[in-house]
């Protein structure tokens, strides 16, 4: 080469040194960060795609933190549960032991009284106590709030709602088969008519609580016999009452005390002792199926017949429903849904849960203890589980009576009280908190525990997906780091050569 102004080898070792460096610096920051991707300009693309799953990785530990916090809540509401279900159970034993009313003296029961006033203040005083940082968890406060609650209702009990943002959920049933007590009716024709037979007309009575055989003389009247079976209505869970058609039809309509599939009335007719059956068809009937309060006369089976002497049975009818258009679980005048979004029990009035057709229930308006356990937050990712007040005034229902009536002077008190009455609603109030515990649990075990499994799983795949995208692969940075020396010195080495080929020019001066 014989011009010195432009080295044009020099410039392109120049270049080729420029670039290596720059890889070399790129390498070597890669090595000392451990990350592949730095800054944008390493991958635009790939810097967008792990900065989405790093935000994703920091949702995913919050999640997984409201979840292990989820389940140190429920565990505090459960231990409160748990002593209060202690309390229920002493509660029953006292209950029980005092109604052995001849074995007792009065300072006795009235001590008993007061076991009784104490356990209840303890309930209140749990449920107002038990609290986690301050917020107290078994007065109601995580229930759910509703409103515009139908008359058609006689209890209900939200166990859990997802509501979204100023939303609220209107409850609406379709009943579409009613619900129906076991029912027979019994056709007599007023006072029993034995003729000139001198035995007793013999019947058994049975019912879902046990049975009773009864016996009756030629002329007792149906008032009599109403009477006498429901002396025994304690006994069978069958009760009686007088029917007159007005058109020479008489006789005594049997019902169980309760709706439902399990329910049921039966009459076996052990002895007909001669009864005049030319009366008014004296048998053993059923009821129209449009209408529970009124007996079908076709079908009779006469008291001296085979089928009478066999026994008639008639099952009670669980209504069927739907619940905001999901197919209900229903037994006797209850129905509940479960689904994730809603889980609701509703009982119904009796001539409601008699009747087809709409029920406007209530609507729900919010509450409830509200959890986030999703990396997302939206109505997705939102579990909310009610957790109802638990004072003693807020335990049993409507139909047994509430806890609180066993107080003193009540009606269901120890002393002078109705104890059969006292015990079904201990027996319910015993139902409700173990049901309660039992949501708890599996919200614990199923809800928490599945959950926080999923987010850990995902938090692993989203930080693996993260380090495949952002990490430095060491070994191809550090054969990188080497390729980029040896190129570097290589880069230096010809830069030094292509700077001294214009030397050679001297040559010709020389000459």
């Amino acid at each position: 080469m014989s011009r010195i102004n432009t080295n044009p080898v020099s410039l392109i070792a120049q270049r080729n040194l420029g670039v290596n460096n720059k890889g070399l610096n790129t390498t070597l920051e890669r090595l000392s960060t451990g990350l592949r991707i730095n800054r944008g300009k390493d991958d635009p693309a790939g810097l967008i795609a792990s900065e989405n799953l790093r935000s994703e990785k920091s949702a995913l530990n919050a999640a997984i933190g409201n979840a292990e916090r989820s389940d140190q809540i429920v565990n505090i509401a459960e231990g409160g549960l748990q002593e209060l279900s202690n309390l229920l159970t002493d509660l029953r034993s006292l209950v029980t032991g005092t109604a052995n009313n001849a074995g007792l003296s009065v300072e006795e029961k009235n001590a008993n009284q007061l076991q009784i006033d104490s356990i209840l203040q303890t309930i209140d005083r749990l449920a107002d106590s038990t609290n986690f940082q301050g917020v107290k968890l078994l007065n109601g406060n995580f229930d759910f709030q509703t409103r515009s609650v139908s008359a058609a209702v006689t209890d209900f009990r939200v166990n859990s709602a997802k509501i979204a943002k100023g939303g609220q959920i209107a409850v609406q049933a379709i009943i579409t088969t009613s619900a129906q007590q076991g029912s027979l009716y019994l056709s007599t024709g007023g006072a029993l008519d034995l003729g000139t037979n001198s035995g007793l007309f013999t019947i058994e009575v049975a019912g879902s609580l046990g049975s009773r055989e009864l016996s009756f003389a030629s002329g007792t009247t149906t008032a009599q016999i109403v009477a006498a079976i429901n002396t025994y209505s304690d006994v069978t869970g069958v009760t009686a009452s007088a029917y007159s058609s007005g058109a020479g039809t008489n006789g005594v309509f049997l019902k169980s005390r309760e709706f439902g599939s399990d329910a049921f009335t039966s009459v076996k007719v052990v002895k007909a002792a001669g009864i005049n059956t030319a009366v008014a068809q004296a048998g053993v009937y059923n009821v129209l199926g449009t209408n529970s309060n009124r007996p079908n006369t076709a079908g009779a089976a006469l008291f001296n017949s085979t089928t009478a002497a066999n026994g008639v049975r008639d099952a009670g009818q669980n209504l069927a429903a739907t619940i905001n258009g999901i197919q209900a679980t229903t037994k006797g005048k209850t129905a509940r849904i479960n689904t994730d979004f809603l889980d609701v029990e509703v009982n119904f009035r009796t001539a409601e849960a008699q009747a087809t057709g709409v029920r406007n229930a209530f609507t729900i308006t919010g509450g409830g203890a509200e959890f986030q356990l999703a990396s997302r937050v939206d109505i997705g990712g939102k579990v909310a589980i009610g957790i109802q007040d638990v004072s003693a005034r807020k335990l049993g229902n409507s139909e047994v009576g509430f806890l609180s009536a066993l107080g003193n002077g009540r009606s269901f008190n120890v002393v002078d009280g109705d104890l059969t009455k006292a015990q079904k609603v201990v027996d319910e109030s015993i139902k409700q908190i173990s049901s309660l515990r039992g949501r708890l649990g599996a919200f614990q075990k199923n809800t928490v525990g599945a959950t926080i499994r999923n987010l850990g799983v995902s938090f692993e795949n989203s930080a693996a997906a993260e380090s495949v995208i952002r990490d430095a692969d060491f070994a191809n940075e550090t054969a990188s780091l080497t390729r980029g020396q040896i190129l570097s010195q290589a880069a230096q080495n010809s830069l030094g050569l292509a700077n001294s080929q214009p030397q050679s020019a001297l040559a010709l001066l020389r000459g």
